[in-house]
């Protein structure tokens, strides 16, 4: 559909009644919605976020949204985009653009009224489609085809879409891992390869590890991150990544798609990448975790050392642990995971106050008695209830 692309129509998907994404398209002469959600829609999938664009200066699509009684944000007003806000569910509109100079990451851009020279300037042709409130669908690019055929593919032409913003090298194997099938696109692959020697320095580290982190939540992100592997990009923005073979079996055997432990599968020795990647805190602490693999039990018929074992982390970092613990060594550990995973969570029946009750002093003390029958009570297999914790307790204070 690159000849004449006006006039397709589909049944409107539901994305397009809901009550922000409708307010904002009937405030708006002319606005479609653009990008993700009308490609997830056209692929049958679940749509969360709804981007609109309209042929309107950013200050007139921020007056008329305001008249029609929505909140107005001025997210981005320098750059085209404003957020309106209805019933607390935002909805990102942004002017038509036109690119005026490109720095590969940053673009000055000039408002336009046409549509298909905004839909040029987009990264690739599934994500450079639009779609009006009735159900009309513009495809300027073949996207639609593409995404029938699970082809990823640049609009126009690939190495003039890498230098405008580099970041889409990234991008490209983030959709390719979730959108593509079949052989990848050589003109595509091609233009990343002679991308990559002047890339990594060009996008800022938090950026990188966005991408990644999408692109390691996808079902199976493997095929995507060998393709990275050999055009190089790998190595440009993720050099610690070892030779993916304890990915490939995290993923092989089901380990759940979180990108954390997916990244720590993939770099052997994580420690010092979360401050160059930027992490969060909440990552990074979570990454470290993954790095200091603690002792675990081997037998899963040995209760008593499971118990103990899993009281001193929470279920879910425990399973963790054991998925990352095979995807790196090759052993299996499903009836280790199945043991776990029945379990109920040991929590140590005793606190501070339950001391105080049997007339230990308010001091330091109490903390220390505390440890110490907690250490009792792991010895003995995180088994014993309050009671048999309480009676230790007695003893040890000669009562």
């Amino acid at each position: 559909m690159t000849g004449d692309p006006h006039h397709a129509r589909i049944p409107p998907p539901a994305f397009l009644a809901g009550p922000a994404p409708a307010a904002v398209l009937a405030a708006l002469p002319g606005a479609r919605a653009v990008g993700g959600c009308v490609r997830d829609a056209l692929a049958g999938r679940d749509v969360h976020d709804v981007d609109v664009a309209a042929p309107l200066p950013p200050e007139e699509i921020a007056r008329l949204l305001q008249a029609a009684g929505l909140k107005v944000f001025e997210t981005g007003l320098k750059h085209g985009t404003v957020t309106a806000v209805l019933g607390g569910v935002p909805v990102e509109v942004t002017a038509l653009r036109r690119d005026v100079a490109t720095d590969g990451r940053h673009a000055e851009v000039e408002w336009t009224t046409d549509w298909r020279e905004d839909a040029a300037r987009r990264d690739f042709t599934i994500n450079a489609m639009s779609l009006d409130a009735v159900g009309r669908l513009w495809d300027y690019f073949g996207g639609r085809e593409d995404l029938a055929a699970g082809r990823v593919r640049f609009v126009g032409d690939a190495a003039t879409r890498l230098a405008e913003d580099y970041l889409r090298a990234l991008r490209f194997f983030r959709f390719l891992a979730r959108y593509g099938r079949g052989e990848p696109d050589p003109a595509a692959l091609a233009a990343i390869r002679d991308a990559v020697p002047g890339l990594a320095a060009r996008i800022a580290p938090e950026r990188i590890w966005m991408e990644l982190k999408r692109l390691l939540e996808a079902p199976d992100p493997t095929g995507a991150v060998g393709l990275m592997r050999e055009t190089g990009l790998l190595a440009a923005v993720l050099p610690e990544a070892g030779d993916g073979a304890a990915l490939d079996r995290l993923v092989a055997i089901g380990a759940p798609a979180d990108p954390l432990l997916r990244l720590a599968a993939l770099v052997p020795e994580p420690l010092g990448i979360a401050a160059r990647l930027r992490l969060s805190r909440e990552e990074a602490a979570q990454l470290y975790r993954f790095s200091v693999l603690a002792f675990y039990p081997s037998n899963p018929d040995d209760v008593p050392a499971l118990r103990a074992w899993l009281a001193e982390r929470d279920k879910a970092r425990a399973l963790d642990e054991l998925w990352l613990a095979e995807a790196r060594d090759g052993v299996d550990r499903s009836a280790l995971r199945a043991a776990v995973a029945a379990m109920e969570q040991p929590v140590f029946p005793l606190q501070g106050r339950d001391l105080l009750a049997l007339g230990l002093t308010p001091g330091p003390a109490v903390g220390e008695m505390l440890a110490a029958i907690r250490a009792w009570w792991l010895e003995n297999g995180a088994g014993p209830d309050r009671d048999a914790c309480l009676t230790e307790a007695r003893r040890r204070l000669g009562g």
